[in-house]
């Protein structure tokens, strides 16, 4: 029986990972209990600075940045779990779009009757691309955000979204979508993903032993199933 018990909270991105990590380290450490809670990252970032208590906060690394320089997680605990990039997806049996290179994801994106990106880390550097190729303004109207916690996916499998972007791993095992692709090398989107002790959190030595479980080599296997990459 688990003599300790820790509570997580993480973005969507990485819930099934985590799931995945949390089991594997519950297998070797019997006596420990990992809760974990995921929703939009935006959501478990403002519940952070709110107070709620939890022991381990794992978001985009920028996110922990933040939350860091506000006291609300301890910095000197800190790791790196993954690097997640960005992949392509349209409703399964749907025309398959060129986006092997950042001319024809463009026109990819012109030609598109609707758009889905997260409001998270990904879709905010995706919408400094669209600026970037001049065509944001133009494509505003057709552009559908999903709210927090939904996935680009779920929306691309309704038929809501012709061409959605997301982390690869939000993408994956999602039914009636079709993954086309990450983005072009020159354009791809490449998140980090970080962990670290809540500062509200009582239990230092049972944290800092699951961190290092987050960022051992010994999890890079499992990483690469869920579609990212260790760090």
């Amino acid at each position: 029986m688990p003599t300790t018990t820790l509570t997580l909270i993480s973005s969507m991105a990485t819930k099934a990972l985590l799931a995945d990590l949390v089991a594997g380290y519950t297998r070797q450490h019997p006596e420990v209990a990992v809760t974990v809670t995921s929703v939009g990252g935006v959501d478990a970032a403002k519940r952070v600075q709110a107070g709620e208590a939890f022991d381990i906060v794992a978001l985009a690394s920028d996110a922990i940045g933040k939350l860091a320089a506000s006291g609300h997680v301890q910095e000197a605990t800190r790791v790196d779990m993954v690097r997640s990039a960005v992949a392509v997806a349209i409703p399964a049996g749907a025309p398959r779009p060129d986006i092997s290179t950042e001319a024809a994801l463009q026109a990819a994106v012109l030609a598109a009757p609707t758009l889905g990106y997260s409001t998270g880390p990904s879709g905010v550097q995706l919408a400094k691309l669209f600026e970037r190729w001049g065509i944001a303004e133009q494509i505003a109207p057709r552009i559908v955000t999903p709210p927090p916690g939904v996935s680009v996916g779920s929306l691309v499998a309704k038929g809501e979204v012709a061409l959605g972007f997301q982390q690869l791993s939000e993408m994956m095992g999602v039914a009636g979508i079709e993954v086309i692709g990450g983005l072009p090398e020159a354009v791809q989107i490449v998140t980090t993903f970080s962990a670290a002790r809540a500062a509200v959190s009582a239990q230092p030595e049972a944290v800092q032993d699951f961190l290092a479980f987050l960022a051992s080599p010994d999890t890079a296997d499992l990483k690469r199933h869920h579609g990212m990459e260790g760090v």
